[in-house]
């Protein structure tokens, strides 16, 4: 087997990022050189604790977590504890964590490791807001030609948004940030939720990860059943759509997914339609093409995987 893939989960855990970072924890495929925290779902205080909480529960307290920006560039920090719970992992009962926060900052995490690593060798996985990546960036921008490539979960195109009708909530959260990262000509892989609503938790899905009676299963299944409550209610769906982990999942399984070389720009002045993801899906723009925009997603072969990894943990 070649080298694992060296990679930095930038996060703000959230049950679905809680999978996610399961994910990558359980593939050998991955190396997770660090876990870095951002303030999105739930507040910096507790996406770092989140982080480290479920580093443990994977039975990895030695992964490196970093806590990074407590808020966004220029906009107030906006929050989503009615999906999330006011923890940001209600569901399950989980200890606090024992494994320590790391002193040094998320942001100069990311751009040491990328300045110290080779050239191409690291992927940075932003899985919220993308405030540490475009901090890192404007500190150090000999970083974007360093980088591999960065493969997030953020924004939509046919779906428009989730928190305001046009912007999805990592997007939104901080469209300055987005805008920085896209504009960077790092190459980018964009999950929106156009994939990621076709990835449904639905009961028999849940089922399955309970069906495992192991820690993480069950855990798994009791994350779910709190975050998908919210969503059931919203779209009317069985089941909540699983976003983050389809970042992880890309880099295990790219044949799960496919999609389209587009143009992605970031609103930054609208207030009607701040955070949309303006995606030249149609090429009618001479824009340059900066994501690979992905729209359809295998979901039984999805959760086949997703099911397969944490059944190791």
């Amino acid at each position: 087997m070649s080298q694992p893939r060296k990679i930095i989960i930038d996060t703000d855990p959230g049950q679905d990022d809680a999978l996610a970072i399961l994910l990558a924890l359980a593939s050998p495929e991955l190396d997770v050189v660090g876990i870095t925290a951002v303030a999105g779902n739930v507040p910096l205080a507790l996406t770092q604790k989140n982080a480290r909480i479920v580093c443990e529960l994977a039975g990895r307290p030695e992964v490196k977590v970093f806590a990074g920006a407590s808020r966004p560039l220029v906009r107030p920090l906006v929050t989503a504890e009615h999906v999330h719970g006011k923890t940001g992992l209600d569901g399950p009962v989980l200890p606090d964590p024992v494994m320590p926060l790391q002193d040094m900052n998320a942001v100069d995490f990311i751009v040491e490791t990328v300045m110290n690593e080779p050239e191409g060798a690291v992927t940075l996985c932003p899985i919220g807001p993308l405030t540490n990546i475009a901090l890192a960036l404007v500190r150090e921008p000999r970083i974007g030609g360093r980088i591999r490539e960065i493969v997030l979960m953020g924004g939509g195109y046919f779906e428009q948004g989730n928190v305001t009708p046009s912007a999805e909530f990592n997007i939104y959260v901080d469209p300055h940030a987005a805008a920085t990262v896209f504009s960077a000509g790092i190459p980018i892989v964009m999950m929106p939720l156009d994939v990621t609503h076709k990835a449904l938790t639905t009961r028999a899905r849940v089922e399955t990860f309970r069906a495992m009676g192991t820690r993480v299963g069950t855990a798994a299944a009791e994350l779910l059943d709190f975050f998908e409550r919210f969503d059931e209610e919203k779209y009317g769906s069985d089941g909540g759509p699983l976003h983050d982990p389809c970042v992880i999942a890309w880099l295990l399984k790219p044949e799960l997914f496919s999609g389209r070389h587009c143009n992605v720009e970031i609103e930054t002045a609208s207030e009607l339609t701040l955070g949309s993801t303006v995606v030249d899906w149609w090429g009618v723009t001479e824009r340059p093409k900066n994501a690979l925009v992905m729209r359809d997603i295998d979901a039984d072969g999805f959760f086949a995987l997703l099911t397969e990894r944490l059944a190791r943990l």
